[in-house]
């Protein structure tokens, strides 16, 4: 790795506009590296630096998942109890079954109860409405929303892979148990012992970089923030920087720093479904999300916090390593056989942007360039 052509190729991509600007964090055996592109936004011409602030959306995911696990191990959740102890909301679950001819949803009852590794795996049938048409009718024939009103199902629990607000639901879960808010079991449990000083649910207005989304010609547009942005939720209320989120999946790659058991780390890097493939999306609202398909052509599983990919990439990660990333496009991986993980942040809509993916996937590239 040459850390001058990672810094060159990112402001190459900012000149080309892939974002108006980004910060990536790389770490492996070469050491650690922090890398700044472009400004804060394209009504704020500061310079972007490694320490801007960014709503790391889904990048939350897998911190929410490693609390989960610890609660396990402490007994105070468990895997394959029925979830609907913790989170009332979840004790009956319907199951979204079509619709009436006049347009009426029709609901039923789930054939099993959901379970926190339903959860965790993105297996309960809970789902998000931008990767589910159904979904979409049925919030625009009700009136609720996605974070509103009881939650629905788009299948039975089990039955096959789907993204969705699972990890909020185990969120809910884990200050059930604790009695404690996200917030504060976080910072006591995950955030504080990684020294993760710069990670958590009410950022540094200063430091935040700029939500952008682009227009109609391609370019970006400052809006004054993302729209109904979950805060202190377990599925995406993070801010964070990239630094710091480096230090996360440094943790996951190597021994989790005592956080968790051997066992429960396992979870966190093995394949954990049995139902076929995941990571793709398919998405409905392309204003808000392109369809993602990452690592085109591998064979994806996921575990209990992460995709994971079954061989290797080309030229980038090994087999077995552990990606995900956030809405306003921000993306991650960490590669336990090579001991290296990256993360790169931008600060727009919509997700899965080309230019962007062409960028993290270089970057990628660059980083296992000898």
């Amino acid at each position: 790795m040459r850390p001058q052509t990672i810094q060159t190729l990112l402001e190459a991509a900012v000149a080309d506009g892939a974002a108006p600007g980004l910060t990536a964090a790389v770490a492996g055996p070469a050491g650690v590296h922090h890398f700044a592109a472009g400004v804060r936004s394209v009504s704020d011409s500061r310079p972007m630096t490694p320490d801007a602030m960014f709503w790391i959306a889904s990048c939350t995911k897998a911190i929410t998942s490693l609390a989960a696990l610890q609660l396990v191990e402490r007994g105070l959740l468990s895997l394959d109890a029925p979830i609907g102890d913790k989170v009332p909301l979840l004790t009956t679950p319907q199951v979204l079954d079509g619709f009436e001819a006049d347009g009426t949803p029709r609901l039923r009852a789930a054939r099993r109860a959901i379970t926190l590794r339903d959860l965790l795996t993105h297996t309960s049938g809970l789902a998000y409405d931008f990767c589910s048409a159904d979904l979409t009718r049925y919030y625009a024939a009700t009136g609720e929303s996605l974070m509103s009103g009881t939650p629905v199902l788009v299948f039975d629990p089990g039955e096959r892979w789907q993204y969705g607000i699972g990890i909020d639901a185990a969120g809910w879960a884990i200050e059930a148990a604790t009695g404690q808010g996200l917030d504060v079991y976080f910072a006591q449990n995950i955030l504080g012992p990684l020294g993760m000083a710069d990670t958590s649910f009410a950022p540094d207005a200063t430091r935040l970089a700029g939500m952008h989304v682009r227009g109609p010609d391609g370019t970006h547009i400052a809006v004054d923030a993302f729209p109904n942005a979950p805060r202190m939720w377990g599925g995406g209320g993070l801010t964070s920087t990239a630094p710091d989120y480096l230090k996360f999946l440094q943790a996951i790659i190597s021994d989790a720093s005592g956080l968790v058991r051997p066992e429960s780390l396992a979870l966190l890097r093995d394949v954990q479904t049995d139902c076929g493939p995941a990571g793709d999306l398919m998405s409905v609202n392309p204003a808000f999300s392109r369809d993602f398909q990452p690592m085109s052509g591998i064979d994806k599983r996921w575990t209990l916090g992460f995709l994971r990919n079954q061989t290797d990439v080309p030229g980038g990660r090994r087999a077995g390593s552990l990606a995900w990333g956030g809405i306003a496009n921000c993306y991650y991986w960490a590669d336990p056989a090579s001991g290296v993980a990256g993360v790169m942040f931008a600060q727009f809509l919509p997700f899965a942007d080309p230019n962007m993916m062409t960028t993290f996937e270089a970057f990628e590239q660059a980083v296992y360039a000898d």
